[in-house]
């Protein structure tokens, strides 16, 4: 088997080339939103273009210092933070005074350069086991690296970390079964389950040319990294550019229709915690975020990697009269984006087995930025 197929193969299958839900895709919005796509054909359905399966600077995004011997400062992971007790009262902050004061916080970062945008970043996605009584998380820690120079190659690379029961209760009820090294769960779409396992798996590295020779992301539509260095830091100039791309349908499916507001925000999660934009624009991002109606605010969220944050936030009904909520996770301190989550709010669908406020799936970023460290296979 060649690197390519080993890369296929190390997939997970529900985010395999059949038609399925859009939500089965949830597990891969970063990738969606940042890999780009073929050549546009009319009417096509619009699927995230996988290549290589894993790369494209698709994990959530930080900014970062380069040193000046040309390597990459990473920004460490943001701790949760703890709030000193104070007898001084609490002003509360509307949810666009929240998105404000993160948009300045962001428009100050440093931006950097280098030669590779490169990203890590942690994808959880929960499983529950048909016919067992019991819920699987399955994890892996995904890397990439994308040229800031034309003509070159992408590369990245996945682990796989395996499947573990999630509470005390799914852990009994795993024993019970027989503590099964290899667990079979049913994926949409598929005509027989896949196979999770409770073992870290083999890293698998590999690299594929960028579309058309610069294309390096998607968003709306394939954009090269000068159409992103390029993009306005105005707000209202911003989403202007952003619905030039809106046909009126998901991020996933033609067929599968959404209004404008989720559509630019599912869009914009990538401007603000995953691409190599300006930090203005990534500012920008934010101020056009507080004035969509749509956006909620929830604040003292806690994500996969047991970060505190905020999260700005849409809700988007499912098949099967389900709900979710898609949530973008941010440090308001820094304006930094941390991860972004899908919820249950309501079950139904592909989430009828899993109770309101159930995370689904979850990217959290470990470390983002530029570097002149060349990817190795």
């Amino acid at each position: 088997m060649n690197p390519i197929d080993e890369l296929r193969a190390a997939r997970p299958a529900h985010l395999g080339d059949a038609p399925v839900d859009e939500r089965t895709r949830a597990a891969e919005l970063s990738h969606a939103m940042s890999r780009p796509r073929p050549a546009r054909r009319r009417r096509r359905n619009v699927r995230p273009v996988w290549g290589l399966s894993l790369i494209g600077a698709a994990a959530t995004a930080v900014a970062v210092v380069v040193s000046s011997t040309g390597g990459m400062t990473a920004q460490a992971p943001v701790p949760a933070r703890t709030t000193a007790t104070s007898s001084i009262p609490k002003v509360k902050l509307s949810a666009r005074d929240i998105l404000l004061t993160a948009a300045a916080k962001a428009a100050r970062q440093p931006a950097g350069t280098g030669a590779y945008w490169h990203t890590v970043s942690m994808r959880r996605t929960l499983f529950a086991v048909e016919g067992a009584g019991y819920r699987v998380m399955d994890c892996q820690r995904e890397e990439g690296w994308t040229p800031n120079a034309t003509g070159g190659d992408q590369w990245g690379s996945i682990k796989p970390l395996g499947a573990r029961p999630v509470t005390a209760a799914d852990e009994e009820a795993w024993k019970q079964a027989g503590s099964p090294a290899e667990i079979p769960v049913k994926v949409p779409g598929k005509p027989r389950p896949m196979t999770l396992t409770t073992s870290p798996r083999k890293k698998f590295t590999d690299h594929t040319p960028l579309v058309d020779g610069d294309k390096v992301f998607w968003l709306g539509r394939n954009v090269t990294m000068k159409d992103l260095r390029g993009l306005p830091s105005d707000p209202a100039k911003l989403k202007a550019w952003l619905l030039r791309s809106y046909e009126g349908h998901s991020t996933e499916s033609s067929s599968d229709p959404m209004s404008a507001d989720p559509w630019l925000f599912t869009v914009s999660i990538g401007l603000i915690i995953d691409m190599p934009v300006t930090p203005q624009v990534r500012g920008a991002a934010f101020r056009m975020l507080a004035d969509l109606d749509t956006v909620d605010v929830i604040e003292n969220v806690t994500d996969a990697e047991g970060r505190q944050g905020t999260a700005v936030a849409v809700k988007e009904r499912t098949k099967g009269s389900g709900v979710l909520e898609n949530r973008l996770i941010f440090d308001q301190t820094t304006g930094r984006g941390l991860a972004n989550e899908n919820v249950v709010v309501k079950s139904g669908g592909l989430q009828s087995a899993f109770e309101p406020g159930t995370v689904w799936n979850s990217q959290a970023v470990l470390e983002a930025g530029w570097t002149d460290r060349k990817p190795s296979s």
